[in-house]
């Protein structure tokens, strides 16, 4: 456990770190550590040194993991990749949170599936910050509408806006677009959205997301390590 443990404190020191140069106080970010490609032992193994959120970007990898992991206490899920229409009943009823709603028809589908057993589903809006045409996510300027439809939904609580952005060596680039979110949250709350959540920033840029406002940034590789990926296995979202 020393060297997951170890890995973890240090992802949790540089969090906080980053928080305090921006003046910010440590307990306003989140971690959540994201799974995918690792076995469940791995989270096994983080759920034991105290970590409680974890992340999966498939929906395959999901069931599996909360199935393998349904012992665990307190162990909360997070879905964080793509979301096809006809795959939501499972994330509606075994995630906590989804990051990656950009479409209506989707936030409809896991409002219908959503358990009345379970509290609301966290949902966050993903926004392509950096209008790359491969990239998924709702454009900023129709971010609003959506917005308010989602609100407006049964058995989910719309919590805020998620982004992935151009991976650039350019740390101005990548400021700009968590600016971008960071500005749009604040946006949709002056039009009377009650807001609390950014989710962004991953490894190799956290520190640059908290500075503008990350409140939940998605860390896999600075934990468990580098990823291997199968042929069957594309690379998805990183983390």
């Amino acid at each position: 456990m020393a060297t997951i443990f170890t890995a973890w404190q240090g992802v949790l020191t540089r969090m906080a770190k980053a928080a305090q140069a921006a003046g910010r106080s440590p307990e306003s970010v989140h971690l959540l550590a994201v799974g995918k490609t690792f076995p469940a032992e791995s989270i096994r193994e983080l759920h034991g040194c105290g970590q409680r959120a974890f992340g999966e970007n498939y929906v395959q990898e999901l069931t599996t993991k909360a199935r393998e992991l349904a012992d665990l206490p307190g162990l909360a899920w997070h879905f964080i990749g793509p979301l096809q229409s006809n795959k939501t009943r499972h994330v509606a009823e075994i995630a906590a949170w989804v990051h990656t709603v950009d479409r209506l028809k989707i936030a409809e589908r896991l409002a219908a599936q959503r358990p009345e057993s379970l509290p609301p589903l966290n949902v966050c809006i993903q926004v392509n910050v950096s209008g790359e045409a491969s990239k998924s996510g709702v454009e900023p300027k129709a971010a609003s509408a959506l917005a308010h439809a989602m609100a407006a939904l049964p058995r989910l609580r719309l919590r805020g806006l998620m982004c992935i952005p151009e991976p650039t060596g350019d740390d101005e680039r990548l400021r700009a677009q968590f600016a971008t979110l960071a500005a749009l949250k604040q946006q949709l709350e002056r039009e009377g959205l009650v807001l609390d959540t950014l989710s962004m920033g991953m490894s190799a840029d956290l520190d640059l997301a908290i500075r503008e406002g990350a409140t939940i940034v998605r860390v896999g590789t600075a934990l468990f390590g580098a990823r291997t990926y199968n042929s069957n296995q594309d690379q998805g979202i990183p983390g």
